[in-house]
């Protein structure tokens, strides 16, 4: 489990297909104290290390892995959100995130609002009937609240959210371009509610 509050922002040193692709990321962590097979949430992806240095860890993604998540992410020289499991007695900063991506979200616009940035991103059709205003929803790792939602004709939906500076300064939330992918997931208390209305809708 994890909070979707940030502590590091990992680079991509390599990335290699063999089988598996297999990453090396760089990451200020101390790594004594991080054990081989633990979870490291990448971008919103729970992923296990599988092999560690002074400072960087390596981890394999499998096929379904790749495929479920944002394209053009596990790049060699990405940057990558990173947050180590979270113990029993710490802080719950943000909410909880499984580490689990459920969806691709697409930027459609970030424009300056006060200090913070108002982005609006659109996910989709499978993820329309879990998002609502003031909810909570993870952005490639980030815990962020929904401030609005829009239904869109398509059945996707365009969800917007404010970044303050210390959000973007502290996460890869700094570089938007329109049109990136981002890792979602959704509320984990949303995912079982969507599939208990689901199951009431279909007796």
């Amino acid at each position: 489990m994890f909070t979707g509050i940030i502590t590091d922002i990992g680079t991509i040193r390599s990335a290699e297909q063999r089988g598996d692709l297999r990453l090396v990321i760089g990451s200020a962590y101390d790594m004594d104290s991080v054990a081989i097979g633990a979870s490291i949430a990448c971008s919103g992806a729970c992923l296990t290390v599988v092999e560690k240095g002074p400072d960087w860890f390596a981890v394999d993604l499998s096929a379904e892995t790749v495929d479920r998540t944002a394209p053009g992410l596990w790049r060699q020289g990405g940057k990558l959100n990173l947050e180590r499991a979270l113990k029993v007695g710490d802080e719950l900063g943000g909410h909880i995130v499984t580490g689990h991506v459920d969806g691709v979200g697409t930027l459609v616009s970030a424009a300056p609002e006060g200090d913070s940035t108002r982005l609006v991103i659109a996910a989709p059709p499978a993820l329309a009937s879990a998002l609502a205003a003031k909810g909570s929803i993870t952005v490639d790792g980030i815990s962020l609240t929904v401030n609005s939602v829009e239904d869109q004709p398509d059945g996707s939906v365009h969800f917007g959210l404010n970044i303050i500076p210390h959000t973007a300064a502290a996460t890869t939330l700094d570089a938007l371009v329109e049109g990136r992918s981002f890792n979602l997931e959704i509320d984990v208390l949303a995912r079982y509610l969507d599939r208990m209305q689901s199951l009431r809708q279909a007796m």
